[in-house]
């Protein structure tokens, strides 16, 4: 029998082993998506208690709990912080399959030093170890914790009308080597069906400087802030779709959608479809002028307690997979870009495991010789960056695509402590590349084989996404 979570966890084949202890394990890590606060490493945040790191906002723990019947007292409720803490250290006791499982003793080993087992029983004595060095380890720090992470560059999820100034006060701040850019997040000013649209405009009106009374007025507006942006170091864009749509029209129709919508009139869902598909391809050749990465995730369904979003909000724990995604319309979508001679650098990421095979075959329509796997499928994420998802993830890219030119894992955390998702994907990696070599489905060439493995670890990122670092 294996021990717990030794040193060769998941590295089920010696080839694994080798290709994650010589070439995966030290490699440094390029955060490109998350949603961590810039405001918390700006200032240098020190937590009080291993509750706020762990519990404060991590919606993946909060499902499990609720799966495992605790009260919402305990998850978002006034429960103490040590109360909380209780409740997960039980709830996790039981959390057989679920990476969280192995998340979360990733995180105690890497950055706590416990070897043991959290369970109820040991809740006491994790809790005192944590908050000790929480409160009194000097690298357990917002930046420290970063730093013991590797990390060199992270790229934050921004508003169009965010001020960015942390990111400006952090690029002033030469005490902290690690490299904190925004990354641009313009959904607001697409979702036109959302409320309150118009008040959102309102503000984007304010900080553009540029009077929205049209789409294009719009699309100029959100141009002013994409160069504000560009001056903060921003090159990568970042959106959440329902789906990648294209449902194409005229410019006269679209400004009409526009107008009636800012003037208080209801959007049909054909209306909807038209305007973000105008909005999309707009930004889209935006993109490409500019030279910066496109990322479209789509296929979730949100909020879809009702009970609960009018109590907690959104992001608590209450979306789930959206199985409508027409590939057809994302196929179209991309050639619409390409067909101008304006597609950019674009990432594509589902949700919705099963569309793995049609954007793996979409991906080989538009590539070129201007970037390496120009057009990537992006990391499983949120419901699929477990072993099972990640692996049928490399998988299909493998069958259908360019493996070797993928740009690897991203961390898509509000949590300090998520780097380590970063290793339990370097090791089902080495797993998956080990597993073919023993089976004789690929020779045992280290040359080419470090290449692949620090080039998904890091150096592809690098590369594709052009930052200024030096590649390992």
């Amino acid at each position: 029998m294996k021990r717990f979570m030794d040193e060769e966890f998941l590295l089920t084949t010696p080839a694994a082993q080798k290709l994650y202890h010589s070439y995966a394990e030290h490699m440094p890590i390029l955060d490109y998506h998350c949603h961590i606060n810039p405001q918390e490493i700006c200032e240098d945040r020190r937590f009080d208690n291993i509750t706020q790191v762990w519990l404060g906002g991590d919606h993946y723990k909060w499902r499990l709990m609720r799966s495992a019947g605790v009260d919402e007292k305990y998850i978002t409720g006034d429960a103490s912080d040590r109360e909380k803490f209780q409740k997960w250290a039980e709830t996790i006791e039981m959390g057989i399959g679920n990476p969280l499982y192995h998340w979360s003793h990733l995180e105690l080993k890497r950055y706590f030093g416990y070897e043991g087992i959290l369970n109820g029983r040991t809740a006491q004595e994790v809790w005192d170890l944590c908050n000790d060095k929480l409160q009194n380890d000097p690298n357990m720090t917002v930046r420290g914790l970063i730093r013991q992470s590797g990390v060199t560059l992270i790229c934050t999820t921004d508003d169009p009308v965010d001020t960015l100034e942390y990111h400006e006060r952090l690029a002033k701040d030469d005490s902290f080597e690690v490299q904190v850019l925004p990354a641009w997040r313009p959904d607001k000013a697409m979702n036109l069906e959302q409320e309150p649209y118009p008040e959102y405009i309102a503000k984007l009106e304010s900080v553009s400087g540029v009077k929205i009374d049209s789409f294009k007025a719009l699309m100029e507006a959100l141009k002013v802030r994409m160069e504000f942006f560009a001056q903060h170091g921003c090159s990568v864009s970042d959106h959440a779709l329902e789906y990648v749509m294209y449902a194409p029209a005229g410019e006269e129709e679209i400004e009409a959608i526009f107008r009636k919508r800012l003037e208080g009139g209801k959007i049909s869902r054909e209306e909807e479809m038209k305007f973000k598909t105008a909005y999309m391809i707009c930004l889209g050749k935006e993109y490409h002028r500019r030279g910066w990465v496109m990322q479209l995730h789509y296929g979730c369904k949100r909020n879809n307690n009702a009970q609960m979003y009018q109590q907690l909000g959104p992001d608590t724990g209450y979306d789930c997979i959206n199985n409508y995604a027409p590939s057809a319309q994302m196929a179209d979508f991309l050639n619409a870009l390409i067909s101008t001679d304006d597609l950019p650098r674009t990432i594509l990421y589902s949700l919705n495991p099963y569309d793995n095979a049609s954007i793996g075959t979409i991906l080989g329509c538009f590539q070129d010789s201007s970037a390496v796997a120009k057009i990537q499928q992006g990391s499983a994420w949120w419901f699929n960056d477990h072993k099972v998802g990640m692996t049928e993830q490399m998988t299909t890219l493998a069958n259908l695509g360019y493996l070797a030119g993928f740009v690897g894992m991203l961390t898509d955390s509000r949590s300090f402590l998520s780097y380590t998702r970063h290793e339990y994907f370097r090791r089902v990696m080495c797993a998956l590349l080990g597993r073919w070599v023993e089976d004789g489905e690929y020779p045992d060439d280290e040359v080419a084989l470090e290449k692949i493995v620090k080039g998904i670890c890091y150096n592809n990122a690098v590369k594709y996404f052009g930052f200024d670092l030096e590649t390992k």
